[in-house]
Formats: C-alpha cells, structure tokens, sequence
C-alpha cells in the first residue's frame, strides 16, 4: 500500500515558481530580516552613541539600573562618568550604562 506509493513519487519534481523560486525567497527573508531587525538596532545604536558623545558636565543622567544623578566628572579616555546622586555621594558609572540626558532640575522635582 504505502511501498507502491513511494515508489511512484520518486519521479523529479519542479519546485513551484521555477528553479530560481527558493532563491528569490531567500532574497525576500533577507530584505526582511534586514528592514525589522537590523535596521532598527543599527539606529538605536547611533542614537545612543550620539547620546554618549554628548553628555556634559553638569547634566542630569538616568542610568540602566534606575539610578539618577547629575554628572560631576568625564573621564574621556576610559569611558567612565562619575555622578553625584546625592549631597556628597559620588558614584563611577560606565557611560554605556546611561540611558537617558535628564531636563535639567528633574533631581530636584524628585
């Protein structure tokens, strides 16, 4: 029953859409893993970069790990930002950890 079946199937089969269909399907999974996931990462990258060039001293940050302090120190060659999160309490954080510039007087408001 299930023998004779098999045996008939083993005739070449074309693929729908041609010999080239498997390509252009390739070329489709691609464009669209390039456009929703790769391209999105690359602006948030840039983005974040930007935001990392461009912090100062006096600016207020919010870290990774919820913690906000204003920044009192920019150590350019080793990447590192010292922020004070209190009066007189000064922390070392690495600025890839910062997530986000506060508007100036948000500690305040706090």
């Amino acid at each position: 029953m299930f023998i004779s079946s098999a045996q008939a199937a083993t005739a070449a089969s074309v693929a729908p859409g041609g010999e080239y269909g498997s390509l252009i399907m390739l070329a489709v999974f691609g464009l669209v893993f390039y456009f929703i996931i790769y391209r999105p990462q690359a602006k948030r990258v840039k983005e974040h970069k930007n935001l990392m060039s461009s912090m100062s001293k006096g600016d207020e940050v919010l870290t990774n790990g919820g913690i906000i302090g204003k920044i009192v120190k920019i150590s350019e060659e080793n990447d590192y930002i010292q922020t004070e999160i209190s009066e007189g309490l000064v922390i070392t954080v690495k600025k890839d950890y910062v997530s986000a510039v506060l508007p100036k007087g948000t500690m305040k408001s706090l």
